[in-house]
């Protein structure tokens, strides 16, 4: 015991002291070009500090010195995971949806902007989850789909006076297309080639979409963009229908919300359905999937097609919310950060992803005010995810159980 607390405190010193060489880069090297070394100090003797509080606390857990605390805590949690078990799943999502509903009545503009964000995410991440959590296979070129949905909105509202709900179905066929496109000559792939390649291919769709001057009008992106309308009866000078822009903030976030909830119950059934059983045996062994029958190649394509039509869905619904749509918004950081979403979420779990988009998105508008500490602190809390909960924040419950386990 005493040896493993030694090599505990040895790694600790030494993460401290590579911590300190992390921070005074970007503490202590000032745009003047002078260097400092005392704000540095300051900032690394809290955060070593809290640390070695929490180090502490864990030891004392781990040799059970907190055993008076921890099993009350214990029971308490068993009590509410046994309460939480007795009531239907129904009830829990009737009250999430009511939440969601009654959201915009009791919160600001600013808080409406960053649901809104979170629910295109949502529908980003659960496109992505069927690409990866679902059938297993590693695109970091997720964002060209997205970015094709939002420029077919925008070109056919621009050019033809689309509207929104007409052009959505476009958007989603069009990201689609460009699914199998892209992955009908990448698929053959594994591993960390299909990674590279799809990489590549994100970034070509994005050049394309820079260089198109004639089509996409190239990095000037497009103006102009209406916002999502609807019919509604009227009144006035006799009974009609009247178009009604839905320019206000939380009209367009209930337009996002009924995309993600939808979303939502599409992933789900594609997940419990025959095409979701053949996805998980193609992440999980695609020789013996193969040897037993699935058509993996046309499985994979049809992955690759849905993933890409939610991420059309989102991208109509960005472009028309942003009235603009410009190369800029489809970059790589774009991609992996809903990379980030899936896994630290949990892969192919449903509930994991829309928490784990949350935390991503959330999380730093809410620590905006320290600004240049708040990524730092946003990647710590990511590095420690991955070391204690590396299934994810919720991770994905397998249908069934292994001979191995059943055995064990």
């Amino acid at each position: 015991m005493i040896q493993e607390f030694k090599k505990i405190w040895k790694s600790y010193a030494i993460g401290l002291v590579w911590l300190f060489g992390l921070l005074w880069p970007l503490l202590g090297i000032h745009p003047d070009g002078t260097l400092s070394f005392g704000k540095t100090f300051t900032v690394w003797l809290y955060i070593a500090c809290g640390s070695f509080v929490c180090l502490l606390l864990y030891l004392m857990n781990k040799s059970g010195g907190l055993r008076v605390v921890t099993t009350p805590l214990a029971a308490a949690r068993d009590k509410a995971g046994t309460f939480y078990g007795t009531v239907p799943v129904w009830v829990w999502l009737g009250v999430a949806l009511v939440l969601a509903c009654i959201f915009p009545l009791f919160t600001s503009r600013y808080a409406q902007d960053v649901a809104i964000n979170v629910l295109i995410y949502v529908c980003l991440g659960l496109g992505l989850n069927i690409v990866i959590g679902l059938a297993g296979m590693l695109d970091l070129g997720y964002i060209a789909f997205y970015g094709v949905g939002a420029y077919s909105y925008a070109l056919l509202n621009t050019t033809y006076g689309m509207s929104f709900w007409v052009c959505l179905p476009f958007a989603a066929l069009f990201a689609g297309i460009a699914g199998c496109i892209i992955g009908y000559p990448t698929l053959r792939m594994r591993g960390d080639y299909l990674a590279i390649v799809t990489l590549g291919f994100g970034e070509i769709v994005r050049l394309i979409l820079n260089n198109w001057m004639e089509l996409t009008n190239g990095p000037n992106g497009i103006l102009g963009i209406k916002v999502p309308s609807i019919y509604i009866p009227s009144f006035e000078n006799g009974f009609h229908f009247e178009l009604f822009h839905l320019k206000k903030l939380y009209y367009l976030y209930y337009v996002a919300l009924f995309l993600a909830i939808v979303t939502i119950i599409s992933v789900y059934r594609l997940n419990y359905s025959r095409i979701g059983r053949a996805w998980e045996s193609i992440r999980e062994d695609e020789t013996a999937a193969e040897l037993m029958g699935v058509n993996t190649f046309l499985l994979k394509l049809l992955a690759y097609a849905m993933g890409a039509t939610f991420a059309g869905l989102a991208g109509a619904f960005f472009s028309s919310r942003m009235r603009f749509v410009s190369p800029e918004s489809f970059t790589f950081l774009e991609s992996a950060m809903v990379l980030c979403m899936v896994v630290l979420g949990g892969m192919g779990s449903i509930p994991g992803i829309i928490l784990g988009v949350a935390a991503l998105i959330v999380l730093p508008e809410a620590f905006r005010e320290f600004e240049l500490y708040r990524m730092l602190v946003f990647g710590l809390a990511m590095v420690v995810m991955m070391l204690f909960r590396p299934a994810g924040l919720i991770p994905a419950q397998r249908v069934g159980t292994r001979s191995e386990e059943k055995e064990g």
